[in-house]
């Protein structure tokens, strides 16, 4: 059953950094504009796709799910080199947002950051909620890649 627990809350901190993550993604628009703007976006995308991961797999470790949102975002980016993603990207804001219209290679470079920020995050938010739930006397435990205990 502990593990259960582990992965509906691991699912429900996924989930409101989703929320957390499109607020931004849209409210960046509003604050900054420019490069900012943009390519604050671009890395937001990737933080999201990064949530979506861990949504779907709770237990995977953080450089998985990492590596797994560069490669979809980087997908999704050398889809738009094919052209199809122009034609619905007019008719539709909210097919331009998850599939963009036009490739663009700085964004390959800001997807990896925000991948890597998303990333370090998770590891070390995972660290710190080890640490809390470690006991005194506890075996020591991998976590993020990192042996924890004492």
């Amino acid at each position: 059953m502990g593990g259960m627990r582990v992965q509906a809350r691991a699912r429900v901190g996924a989930c409101v950094a989703a929320v957390g993550t499109v607020v931004a993604g849209l409210g960046i628009r509003v604050v900054a504009e420019g490069d900012v703007a943009k390519y604050g976006g671009v890395g937001l995308y990737a933080v999201l796709v990064y949530v979506l991961v861990v949504l779907a797999a709770p237990r995977v470790l953080p450089v998985v799910a990492g590596v797994g949102a560069f490669a979809v975002s980087c997908a999704v980016e050398l889809l738009q080199l094919s052209g199809v993603t122009e034609g619905p990207a007019e008719r539709s804001v909210i097919v331009r947002l998850v599939l963009g219209s036009t490739f663009n290679a700085p964004d390959l470079l800001w997807y990896a950051i925000g991948a890597a920020v998303a990333a370090s995050a998770h590891t070390w938010a995972s660290g710190r909620r080890a640490a809390r739930e470690r006991r005194p006397g506890a075996p020591r435990v991998a976590v993020g890649g990192r042996w924890r205990g004492p």
